[in-house]
C-alpha cells in the first residue's frame, strides 16, 4: 500500500498537465501512486498520460467523462486509490520540491489523523508577487494532532481540496465524496471537518497554484453560482443532523456565508440572477443561523443584517455607494508632512497620558454641544484632568477664555491625539487617528435620528454619495468604546446605523442638561443677548439641511409670516450649522441667530419652535414648550433622505403644509392649544426619556472617572422633572 495516492483531474488543460505530472514524479519521496483522471481513452490528455505511464509504473490512469465534472473526476480517482492518504492536485498546479517528504514527516509526527491541512502558494503566471492565503486561514493550533473541537475556526471550507491530505480509510468509513456541481470543494471540506476526529496542520507550502490570467472558472458569470448555496445548505444540514455544538457551528456558518455574501455583492458573476441568488441565500441564512450566532461588526455585520432580512435593494445600494465613495478624495485632516507623520508615529509609542482628555464638536467648530457640557462638568468633578478642545483655524476666536485648545492639523493637535487617554467627539475623529490600546473613545452624537444615518443612508443615492466610503465610516465607528443615547428610539437606531462592538450608554445628551438647570435669570439674559424685544413672542425657526439642495433655502417668507401671525411675533432664524457663515443677517422682525455658538441658548430664549425635520425638535421638547412642524416637502424629503418613523403620524404639535396654514396656527392660538399640548406630551414620553439635567455627571463618573454602572445616578422620571422657566413667565 503506497503512502500517498495523488489524484490529478485533467479535463480541459492538456497543455499544462505535463507540469503537474513532472512536479510529482520529481519528488524525492517516492512512495506514492499517481492517478491522472482523463476524459477518455482517445483524448489529448490520455495521450500525454500514456507516455508517462510507459516510463513510470507508479502512474495508474483512470477515465471520467467531462459531463461528470470535477467532482466526478475526483470521486473516480478516489475509488481507484489504494494509498493510505489521498492528495488532490489540479492539473495546472504543481507540488513544490520536497512536498511529499514534508507531508510524510509531519504525518509520522502526528500519527494517524483524518486530515492534515497545509499551506499553498498562489502564483500569478503573468505578473505579481506570490501569496500564501492558507497561512492566514490556518489559525494557531496545537503542535501535534488535535480534535476539531479544539480549533473551531478551522472549518476547512475556505481552503481548496488540494490544501490538505486525507486519510483514505476515514473518507471511506464516513462515505465522504465530492458533492456534484460547482463549488464542490466547499461541500467536501465542510463534510470532512464535520466528521474528522483528529486533524493537524503543516505550516509549509506544499502546492503552487497557478492563477490564470482570466481568473478562476468559478468566478465567471453564470447560474452555476447558485450551486454555492446548495453546497452551503448541504454542509449546514449535515451539521444540524450531527448536532454540532454552537462553538463549532457559528464559525462554520460565518465562513460559508462570507463566500455567499462575496458572491452576492459581485456585480457580474450572477448576471441577471443576483436578486434570485440573494433571496435564496436569505432563506438559507434564516434557516441555518445558529441560536448563539452574534452578528459581526463593521461592514460585514451590515451585510449579515441585510441578508437576514432579505433587503436586496439596500444590499445592492450599499455596495454601489461604497464603490462610488471609494473614488472620492478624502478631505479629512491627516498628517501630510513627513515631519508630522514621523512625530505622530513617535508619539504613538509613548505612554498614554491618563489625565488627558481631548474634545471635539462638529468637526472643530469650537466649544459646543455635549463635548462642551461634559468638559464643564469634568472641571467640577475631575479637576485633575487636563482637557484640550480641537478647533479649526478660523474658529480659534470662538474659544472661551481659560479653555485650552489645539488647532486641527497642528503639531499639538497630533500630539494630544496620540497621547490622550480619553477622546470625546459628537461626530468622528479623522481617519488617520489611531485607536490605541487602553484609550477610551466616547461618541456623544448630536441629535436624535429622524432621518436615516450611518450605513442606513446607503439606499439613498444622493445622501450616500456625500457620505463618503461606508467602509471608512465603519472603521471610524469601530474606534468607539461608548455611544450616548437620549431615548430608546436612538438606542435602536444607532445600533442599526452604527453597527460595532461599543457599549451604549442610555444617559441622555449632556448638552440638554441646561434645559433643566437654567434659571429665569438665565432665560432673561439670553433673550437680551440675542436682541429679543421686550414683550415679544420669540418663535425659533430652525429648518434642517436638504441633501438635494446646494445651499440654504428657508422655504418660507419669514417677513410675511410675521405679518400674518401677529404683531407680537418675532422670528429667531437658525439655519443648519452647515450654513453658518459666522455673521448675523437680521432684518426687521427676523433675528438671525445662526452664528450664535449655542443652540441650547437659542432654544431657551424661544417661546415656541417651528421646524421641519430637524433633530432640534427632540431637544426642544425637553423644555415642554410648543412645537409646530412645517412640512411643505415631507414626501420629497422622506423619499430622498429616508426617515426612521412617520413624523406626520406622531408629531410633537400641529403640522402645517403651507405658509397660510402655518400663519393660521399662530393667529388662532392652536400652536399652544390643548391638542398641541397633548401631542407634545406623547412626543416627550417617547423621546425625552433620559434627558433629566444629570447626563453630563453620569458620563463623567462612568467614562472619565471609571465608576461602576451601579453607582451612576439613575435617570429622574419624566413626571418629576422641572424644565427651565418659559419666557412668558420670565417676562411676567
Amino acid at each position: 500500500m503506497p503512502r500517498f495516492s495523488i489524484i490529478v483531474p485533467s479535463h480541459g488543460v492538456a497543455g499544462r498537465l505535463s507540469q503537474a505530472l513532472d512536479s510529482v514524479l520529481a519528488q524525492s519521496f517516492g512512495d506514492f501512486e499517481l492517478i491522472p483522471v482523463c476524459d477518455g481513452p482517445d483524448t489529448p490528455t490520455a495521450d500525454i498520460v500514456a507516455g508517462y505511464a510507459e516510463r513510470d509504473s507508479r502512474l495508474a490512469p483512470v477515465h471520467s467523462p467531462p459531463t461528470a465534472g470535477l467532482a466526478g473526476a475526483r470521486n473516480t480517482g478516489m475509488r481507484a486509490a489504494t494509498g493510505t492518504y489521498l492528495l488532490f492536485l489540479d492539473c495546472d498546479d504543481t507540488f513544490v520540491p520536497g512536498a511529499l517528504a514534508a507531508l510524510d514527516t509531519r504525518l509520522t509526527e502526528t500519527g494517524d489523523i483524518d486530515v492534515l491541512y497545509v499551506e499553498h502558494e498562489r502564483v500569478p503566471w503573468w505578473e505579481g508577487e506570490p501569496t500564501n492565503p492558507a497561512a492566514l486561514l490556518l489559525p494557531k493550533t496545537p503542535s501535534g494532532a488535535f480534535s476539531p473541537d479544539q480549533v473551531p475556526q478551522l472549518t476547512g471550507v475556505q481552503l481548496p481540496a488540494w490544501s490538505a491530505a486525507y486519510r483514505r480509510a476515514f473518507l471511506a468509513e464516513e462515505c465522504i465524496v465530492f458533492p456534484n456541481g460547482h463549488f464542490t470543494d466547499v461541500g467536501f471540506a465542510g463534510l470532512v471537518t464535520l466528521r474528522a476526529e483528529k486533524a493537524a496542520v503543516l505550516r509549509q507550502v506544499v502546492v503552487r497554484h497557478l492563477v490564470r490570467r482570466q481568473g478562476s472558472r468559478l468566478a465567471l458569470p453564470g447560474e452555476h453560482h447558485l450551486e454555492l448555496l446548495a453546497q452551503t445548505d448541504l454542509v449546514l444540514t449535515r451539521a444540524a443532523e450531527q448536532g454540532l455544538s454552537d462553538d463549532r457551528l457559528c464559525p462554520l456558518f460565518e465562513q460559508l456565508f462570507a463566500a455567499v455574501l462575496k458572491t452576492a455583492a459581485h456585480p457580474r458573476r450572477l448576471s441577471g440572477r443576483r436578486r434570485a441568488f440573494f433571496r435564496l441565500a436569505s432563506r438559507l441564512y434564516r434557516r441555518h443561523r445558529p441560536a448563539e450566532h452574534r452578528t459581526p461588526g463593521g461592514s460585514l455585520g451590515v451585510q449579515h443584517r441585510l441578508l437576514a432580512t432579505g433587503a436586496y435593494t439596500a444590499f445592492r445600494a450599499l455596495r454601489g455607494a461604497n464603490q462610488a465613495a471609494a473614488k472620492a478624495a478624502e478631505r479629512l485632516p491627516r498628517p501630510r508632512m513627513v515631519r508630522t507623520r514621523l512625530r505622530y508615529a513617535r508619539d504613538l509609542r509613548r505612554p498614554l497620558d491618563p489625565n488627558l482628555v481631548v474634545y471635539c464638536a462638529y468637526w472643530g467648530r469650537g466649544y459646543a454641544c455635549s463635548p462642551a457640557a461634559i468638559h464643564a462638568k469634568a472641571r467640577e468633578l475631575a479637576p485633575q484632568l487636563r482637557s484640550v478642545f480641537l478647533v479649526e483655524p478660523d474658529q480659534e476666536h470662538t474659544m472661551p477664555d481659560g479653555i485650552e485648545y489645539a488647532v486641527i492639523g497642528s503639531a499639538k493637535y497630533w500630539d494630544v491625539l496620540a497621547r490622550a487617554k480619553y477622546l470625546v467627539n459628537n461626530a468622528n475623529f479623522a481617519d488617520a487617528v489611531v485607536k490605541r490600546p487602553g484609550s477610551v473613545h466616547l461618541s456623544t452624537q448630536h441629535g436624535t435620528p429622524l432621518k436615516k444615518m450611518g450605513v442606513d443612508q446607503a439606499t439613498y443615492p444622493v445622501v450616500a454619495s456625500a457620505t463618503g466610503s461606508f467602509a471608512k465610516l465603519l472603521a471610524r465607528i469601530d474606534r468607539w468604546d461608548y455611544n450616548l443615547t437620549s431615548n430608546s428610539h436612538s438606542t435602536q437606531m444607532w445600533e442599526r446605523a452604527f453597527p460595532a462592538a461599543h457599549e451604549t450608554l442610555e444617559y441622555g445628551y449632556p448638552r440638554n442638561d441646561v434645559y433643566y438647570t437654567a434659571t429665569a435669570d438665565d432665560v432673561a439674559r439670553i433673550r437680551r443677548e440675542l436682541g429679543v424685544p421686550e414683550g415679544k413672542t420669540a418663535v425659533l425657526y430652525a429648518p434642517t439641511h436638504r441633501d438635494y439642495h446646494t445651499g440654504f433655502e428657508t422655504g418660507l417668507d419669514l417677513e410675511a409670516f410675521c405679518e400674518e401671525a401677529g404683531e407680537d411675533v418675532v422670528v429667531l432664524l437658525r439655519a443648519h450649522y452647515f450654513y453658518d457663515q459666522g455673521k448675523a443677517q437680521s432684518t426687521g422682525r427676523i433675528i438671525d441667530v445662526t452664528a450664535h455658538r449655542s443652540s441650547e441658548d437659542v432654544c431657551l430664549a424661544a417661546d415656541a419652535l417651528i421646524t421641519d425635520y430637524s433633530s432640534i425638535m427632540f431637544d426642544y421638547a425637553n423644555l415642554d414648550r410648543p412645537v409646530v412642524v412645517y412640512a411643505d416637502d415631507w414626501d420629497v424629503y422622506r423619499e430622498t433622505r429616508g426617515v426612521y418613523f412617520d413624523l406626520m403620524e406622531s408629531p410633537p404639535g400641529p403640522v402645517a403644509r403651507t405658509p397660510e396654514e402655518l400663519a393660521r396656527v399662530f393667529r388662532d392660538g392652536s400652536w399652544a392649544g390643548a391638542e398641541s399640548t397633548a401631542a407634545r406630551a406623547a412626543f416627550r414620553e417617547r423621546f425625552c426619556q433620559f434627558d433629566d439635567g444629570r447626563a453630563a455627571e453620569r458620563v463623567v463618573r462612568r467614562v472619565l472617572l471609571g465608576e461602576p454602572p451601579e453607582s451612576i445616578p439613575p435617570v429622574i422620571p419624566l413626571a418629576e422633572r422641572t424644565p427651565a422657566p418659559v419666557p412668558a413667565l420670565v417676562r411676567n
